[in-house]
């Protein structure tokens, strides 16, 4: 393991990358073994198959203090419950974290659960949790969160929450700092997406992705009138369920003119 880590770390040792790597539990608990590297800042080990025992054990490795960046995206965490992601984020590697990284888990309500109510994550900025099932329970957890002030970017793309998890969302008062919003496929309704678009929280949004969604005539509307999202710069909407003669009006309309990208069918 040793080799290993000397060989996929950079060269300014800021960067480990083990995607891929074939990394299990043995490799895991050498990891923890291994002498501390003062200068990492990110570790990557998506694509290994890791469990939430495996979790567990890198949970108490000591490889760097300095950690702002976890990639464990493409793996199986969440398959057992709630406890790998729990011993992550309880864990001295979650303290620094800006980024953290875990679209394509099996993490369900009880792993968001774990990271709404963490203490660990006071300066996170960017979460990916798109391709898990969470559902609305929990979009909710995480809404209701006053764990994650510094919070911008919120990937739930592929979530399951539907119009549900979006009126949890819209309905939240501590996750005001979001400037990108990620809600691709996840069958939000016109009840939902106008929930989102009139919430007093999301005033400062500069990118909203809502592609692959169930937004109707009356959500498409919302958009033309364009008395919506104040700051949006970038607006991905595709694949909706918006008929064209609606559709035909949100280019011309205020928001699309102050945007900066929209795309649209």
């Amino acid at each position: 393991m040793e080799e290993l880590v000397k060989k996929q770390l950079s060269e300014d040792g800021t960067l480990l990358d083990l995607e891929n790597q074939g990394i299990g539990r043995v490799e895991l608990e050498k990891l923890a073994k291994l002498e501390p590297i003062p200068t990492l800042e990110k570790i990557y080990l998506s694509d290994n198959g890791l469990s939430d025992e495996d979790i567990k054990i890198f949970a108490q490795c000591k490889i760097s203090d300095k950690i702002t960046h976890i990639y464990l995206n493409h793996n199986n965490i969440g398959e057992s419950g709630e406890d790998g992601i729990k011993a992550l984020v309880e864990s001295g590697l979650a303290k620094n974290l800006i980024c953290l990284m875990l679209e394509a888990n099996k993490i369900n309500s009880l792993g968001a659960k774990a990271i709404a109510e963490s203490d660990n994550l006071s300066c996170l900025e960017t979460l990916f949790l798109d391709s898990n099932p969470l559902g609305h329970e929990g979009v909710q957890y995480l809404a209701k969160s006053d764990k994650l002030p510094k919070l911008s970017a919120l990937h739930l793309d592929s979530t399951q929450m539907g119009d549900k998890g979006a009126l949890e969302l819209a309905s939240t008062e501590t996750l005001i700092n979001l400037t990108n919003l990620y809600l691709c496929s996840n069958k939000i309704g016109d009840e939902g997406f106008t929930a989102i678009a009139k919430s007093e929280s999301f005033k400062s949004l500069k990118v909203l992705s809502i592609w692959r969604n169930e937004i109707r005539d009356a959500g498409g509307k919302l958009i033309a009138e364009g008395n919506i999202f104040p700051k949006l710069e970038r607006l991905y909407m595709s694949l909706n369920l918006i008929d064209r003669p609606v559709r035909k009006t949100i280019r011309p309309g205020p928001l699309a003119k102050r945007l900066k990208t929209l795309v649209m069918d």
